[in-house]
């Protein structure tokens, strides 16, 4: 196993574990809400990184075609479950600025403005790798989804 997959685990526990102890948990705001799902899906798209890390690493064959069918599977879906992250991101940035406003003393605030224009970006690099393949936009688009966790952890942790 890679260990993105234990870094998405932690990532995922540690969102899990904000929500919970949000003071409107259980029933939760509809800007935690939609910060939550648009999380859940860019996980679930962030896991294939994981799972191409795996298929380089292990040796054994079984293991590797096992996540390749999967792979395959999911890849259909990979750029529009992203781009509905974005969407539901969005929305959760749209509602927290109505709520409250938006500061730049505020470090949780600034890091989710830093997490969500990279995620603009690597949607938008997604989409062209569609267009126009490349080894550098793909190394671009990857190089932005490892930013784009850790910023969604300092955001989380903020």
């Amino acid at each position: 196993m890679s260990k993105w997959f234990y870094f998405n685990i932690i990532l995922l526990i540690l969102s899990v574990w904000q929500v919970v102890n949000h003071f409107s948990f259980p029933a939760l705001s509809t800007p935690i809400l939609f910060g939550l799902i648009g999380f859940l899906l860019f996980l679930f798209n962030w896991t294939r990184n994981a799972v191409f890390s795996t298929i380089r690493n292990t040796p054994d064959r079984k293991m590797k075609i096992k996540f390749v069918n999967i792979s395959k599977r999911v890849m259909p879906f990979h750029r529009w479950t992203g781009t509905l992250a974005l969407v539901f991101i969005v929305l959760h940035a749209i509602s927290i600025l109505h709520l409250y406003g938006f500061s730049f003393h505020n470090s949780k605030m600034v890091a989710g403005l830093l997490a969500l224009l990279n995620l603009i970006l690597m949607v938008i690099t997604g989409w062209w790798r569609l267009i126009k393949p490349t080894g550098k936009l793909r190394r671009t688009h990857l190089r932005l989804g490892i930013a784009l966790f850790f910023l969604i952890a300092i955001h989380l942790l903020l």
